[in-house]
Protein backbone atom coordinates (compact mmCIF):
# COMPACT_ATOMS: atom_id res chain seq x y z
CA UNK A 1 0.00 0.00 0.00
CA UNK A 2 1.57 3.46 -0.99
CA UNK A 3 -0.99 5.78 1.14
CA UNK A 4 -2.06 5.13 4.63
CA UNK A 5 -6.24 5.05 4.73
CA UNK A 6 -6.06 8.20 6.23
CA UNK A 7 -3.75 10.90 4.83
CA UNK A 8 -3.49 14.91 5.46
CA UNK A 9 -1.50 18.03 3.89
CA UNK A 10 -0.97 21.22 5.27
CA UNK A 11 -1.09 24.74 3.01
CA UNK A 12 0.11 27.88 4.46
CA UNK A 13 -1.87 30.36 3.00
CA UNK A 14 0.09 33.22 4.09
CA UNK A 15 3.19 32.19 2.27
CA UNK A 16 0.88 30.24 -0.46
CA UNK A 17 3.51 27.31 0.16
CA UNK A 18 3.21 23.89 1.99
CA UNK A 19 4.20 23.28 5.37
CA UNK A 20 7.08 21.29 5.43
CA UNK A 21 8.63 19.87 8.58
CA UNK A 22 5.54 19.63 10.67
CA UNK A 23 5.03 16.52 12.70
CA UNK A 24 1.36 15.33 12.84
CA UNK A 25 0.30 12.27 15.03
CA UNK A 26 -2.81 10.40 14.09
CA UNK A 27 -4.92 9.02 17.49
CA UNK A 28 -7.92 6.76 17.45
CA UNK A 29 -10.31 7.37 20.37
CA UNK A 30 -10.62 3.90 22.44
CA UNK A 31 -12.84 3.90 26.09
CA UNK A 32 -12.31 7.66 26.09
CA UNK A 33 -8.82 7.43 25.99
CA UNK A 34 -6.76 8.19 22.69
CA UNK A 35 -4.38 5.41 21.12
CA UNK A 36 -1.77 6.70 18.64
CA UNK A 37 -1.80 5.13 15.51
CA UNK A 38 1.10 6.81 13.74
CA UNK A 39 2.79 9.97 13.13
CA UNK A 40 5.26 11.70 10.67
CA UNK A 41 6.69 14.63 9.49
CA UNK A 42 5.29 16.87 6.62
CA UNK A 43 7.43 16.46 2.86
CA UNK A 44 8.25 19.24 1.04
CA UNK A 45 4.86 19.16 -0.64
CA UNK A 46 3.14 19.81 2.83
CA UNK A 47 1.83 15.72 2.56
CA UNK A 48 2.18 12.66 4.84
CA UNK A 49 0.89 9.79 2.66
CA UNK A 50 2.34 6.96 4.96
CA UNK A 51 0.81 8.66 8.33
CA UNK A 52 -0.18 4.56 9.73
CA UNK A 53 2.71 2.51 9.45
CA UNK A 54 0.85 -0.89 10.49
CA UNK A 55 -1.28 -2.41 7.38
CA UNK A 56 -5.05 -2.01 8.75
CA UNK A 57 -6.02 -2.02 4.97
CA UNK A 58 -7.32 0.32 2.74
CA UNK A 59 -9.90 1.64 4.98
CA UNK A 60 -9.86 2.73 8.49
CA UNK A 61 -12.05 0.92 10.81
CA UNK A 62 -15.02 3.17 11.90
CA UNK A 63 -14.62 5.05 14.76
CA UNK A 64 -13.97 8.41 16.02
CA UNK A 65 -10.18 9.76 15.38
CA UNK A 66 -8.04 12.87 15.71
CA UNK A 67 -5.17 14.03 14.17
CA UNK A 68 -2.37 16.21 16.09
CA UNK A 69 -0.72 19.11 14.05
CA UNK A 70 2.69 20.43 16.31
CA UNK A 71 2.77 24.29 14.26
CA UNK A 72 4.97 26.25 16.55
CA UNK A 73 7.82 24.63 15.28
CA UNK A 74 7.33 25.23 11.88
CA UNK A 75 5.89 29.44 12.36
CA UNK A 76 9.40 29.31 14.56
CA UNK A 77 11.16 28.70 11.70
CA UNK A 78 9.88 30.70 9.59
CA UNK A 79 10.25 33.47 12.42
CA UNK A 80 7.21 33.89 12.98
CA UNK A 81 4.80 33.81 16.33
CA UNK A 82 1.39 31.75 16.08
CA UNK A 83 -1.73 31.94 18.23
CA UNK A 84 -2.39 28.14 17.96
CA UNK A 85 0.48 25.92 19.11
CA UNK A 86 -1.18 22.97 18.08
CA UNK A 87 -3.99 22.02 15.93
CA UNK A 88 -6.57 18.66 16.87
CA UNK A 89 -8.74 18.46 15.17
CA UNK A 90 -11.44 15.32 15.29
CA UNK A 91 -13.17 13.67 13.03
CA UNK A 92 -15.13 10.16 12.55
CA UNK A 93 -14.74 7.39 9.99
CA UNK A 94 -18.17 6.03 9.28
CA UNK A 95 -17.73 4.97 5.81
CA UNK A 96 -15.63 2.49 4.06
CA UNK A 97 -13.29 4.60 1.63
CA UNK A 98 -10.18 6.71 2.18
CA UNK A 99 -9.76 9.92 3.93
CA UNK A 100 -8.19 13.17 3.12
CA UNK A 101 -7.83 15.85 5.85
CA UNK A 102 -6.21 19.07 4.69
CA UNK A 103 -5.21 21.76 7.09
CA UNK A 104 -4.94 25.39 5.62
CA UNK A 105 -2.98 27.27 8.13
CA UNK A 106 -1.65 30.55 9.21
CA UNK A 107 -0.22 32.26 12.26
CA UNK A 108 -3.53 33.22 13.84
CA UNK A 109 -6.18 30.92 12.03
CA UNK A 110 -7.06 27.54 10.52
CA UNK A 111 -9.27 25.78 8.45
CA UNK A 112 -9.93 22.49 7.81
CA UNK A 113 -12.14 20.23 5.50
CA UNK A 114 -12.96 16.48 4.30
CA UNK A 115 -10.75 16.37 1.16
CA UNK A 116 -10.83 13.63 -1.54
Amino acid sequence: MDRSPITTHILDTQSGKPANGVNVTLSVQENSCWKALGQGITDSDGRINRLIKDDIGACAPHGIYQLTFDVKEYFESQSQKCFFPKVQLTFEVCEKRHYHVPLLLSPYSYTTYRGS
